[in-house]
């Protein structure tokens, strides 16, 4: 193996890699970093999406001396930045966001790997939201030097957690969907 060159990539690379493996296939959303202002942009085709990811993304990511600073761009004025780093939406359909598995439908809507959200309430006195992901492994590139060829291969529940802003965010949990045939054990729950 002459010739591979090493490297390590900074943190927040690695942060926009896996939001990127979490959105590359979603039609409504285009991301975009900038380096020389340690920036991702995502820009949305879809108000509720929009105003969705605006809720559950953090408005930066700290990683040691450097800040990453997450902005989501709505495609029209429905979404208004307040001067509190806030936002106050002017739509109805936008409006309608209150429960966590709204706003998970909204951030993943037609983005092929998401498969459904489902509430289960009352468990310790909780409402549970599973967030529910396609039964697929990814891969990106990631400087990984335990992978031959520097990928990282995960689930896609394992970017969610790490890509959302869990502070925000109480009472979700990530996980994959099941093959098809293999099907509940007993058919009981949830």
């Amino acid at each position: 193996m002459t010739g591979v060159k090493f490297k390590i990539s900074p943190p927040w690379i690695l942060y926009v890699s896996e939001l990127n493996a979490l959105f590359y296939n979603d039609p409504d959303i285009t991301i975009e970093y900038n380096n020389d202002t340690i920036s991702v942009r995502l820009f949305v085709n879809n108000d509720r999406k929009a105003a969705a990811l605006m809720h559950l993304l953090p408005f930066q990511k700290r990683f040691g001396n450097a800040i990453l600073n997450i902005v989501v761009i709505p495609s029209n004025n429905s979404i208004e930045e307040m001067d509190d780093n806030s936002f106050f939406t002017t739509t109805e359909e936008v409006k309608s966001l209150i429960t966590m598995q709204d706003y998970f439908e909204a951030a993943f809507e037609n983005n092929p790997v998401f498969a459904f959200t489902h509430v289960v309430e009352g468990i310790f006195s909780n409402t549970l939201t599973y967030v529910v992901f396609k039964n697929r492994v990814v891969q990106f590139f990631a400087d990984n030097l335990n992978d031959i060829h520097g990928n990282i291969s995960t689930l896609y529940q394992e970017l969610a957690k790490d890509v959302f802003n869990m502070e925000n965010i109480s009472g979700v949990l990530f996980c994959t969907d099941i093959e098809e045939k293999v099907g509940k054990p007993l058919g009981e729950w949830p």
